[in-house]
């Protein structure tokens, strides 16, 4: 079990967090038994190592790529195409990820293997990344200073959303309009619609999303585009490359008829900062916040 925190240990480590960015990690000393851990999800990873419980973790999937020392573990490969062999290649004593994970037919053969799993919901939501700090915490008997990190989280959160509300309240204009591009290749082009990861980001930045109307994720067209008329593209970094580059995004049939194409807007965010309901998110939705008002 982890040592209690003193109250001197818990008033220490709120004054680091008031001074330091929700990216660095602090040294508090614990013991915890020995378990090997295999972790899918980013930021579920980014969690266990800002608990400092990197120890602990054998293995992780492609999408976490934070911090750097993650990419130094054994893979699994990608989190929704998981293998029963390659998992249990590992002798992991638990298998942790979100609901997002599966095919469900492997994670039962993982589970009829003995091994345990602890599911945690995806919910796209800031609560869902507390509860998921949360659950981690619990998992790794880091319960108490995942409680302080989670007090952390939500005072940089509340000034976050003070600073997008004032300035919102300021703006006379309309908000800007933002279409969010899921690319895997140039052939496999998609837009954000409502109830998606992208979609509570851009809601959460003050701005507009432009691909309201439908859910989920649909293909875009040029007739699709024309009509959204987004101030603003956006994308991963990943989907940046993967489609060609900025030019080639800007000489996707429509972009030039649209505000967006116009004026060259194209942007760009690592996929897991944008996308991942992590740690960081907060400073992720001040950065967007900044970026889409200030181009």
């Amino acid at each position: 079990m982890m040592n209690r925190l003193s109250r001197r240990q818990v008033l220490g480590y709120l004054t680091w967090c008031a001074a330091t960015p929700l990216g660095a990690y602090p040294s508090i000393a614990r013991s915890a038994a020995a378990r090997r851990i295999i972790s899918v999800g980013g930021a579920l990873t980014e969690i266990a190592f800002m608990l400092e419980a990197e120890s602990e973790l054998v293995g992780v999937d492609t999408t976490s790529i934070y911090p750097a020392k993650a990419k130094d573990l054994s893979s699994v490969g990608y989190a929704r195409q998981l293998s029963a062999e390659g998992v249990l290649s590992l002798a992991p004593t638990h298998l942790l990820a979100t609901e997002e994970a599966g095919p469900p037919a492997v994670l039962k053969q993982i589970e009829a293997a003995g091994v345990p799993l602890t599911v945690l919901p995806a919910k796209h939501q800031f609560q869902g990344l507390r509860e998921r700090i949360q659950g981690v915490g619990r998992l790794l008997e880091r319960r108490e200073l995942a409680q302080v990190f989670v007090q952390n989280l939500d005072a940089k959160w509340h000034h976050v959303q003070a600073q997008v509300a004032a300035r919102v309240e300021r703006r006379s204009a309309r908000p800007a309009r933002v279409l969010f591009i899921l690319a895997q290749s140039p052939s496999q082009i998609m837009v954000s619609g409502d109830l998606t990861a992208a979609h509570a980001m851009l809601t959460y930045a003050g701005v507009q999303n432009a691909g309201l109307g439908f859910q989920g994720y649909k293909p875009l067209t040029p007739e699709g585009l024309i009509s959204a008329q987004p101030d603003y593209i956006l994308l991963t970094d990943q989907g940046l490359q993967a489609v060609g580059g900025k030019q080639a995004v800007l000489k996707i049939p429509g972009i030039s008829h649209t505000p967006a194409g116009r004026m060259q807007a194209v942007v760009a965010m690592d996929a897991l900062r944008l996308l991942g309901f992590g740690p960081r998110m907060p400073e992720v939705v001040l950065e967007l916040h900044q970026l889409f008002n200030s181009l």
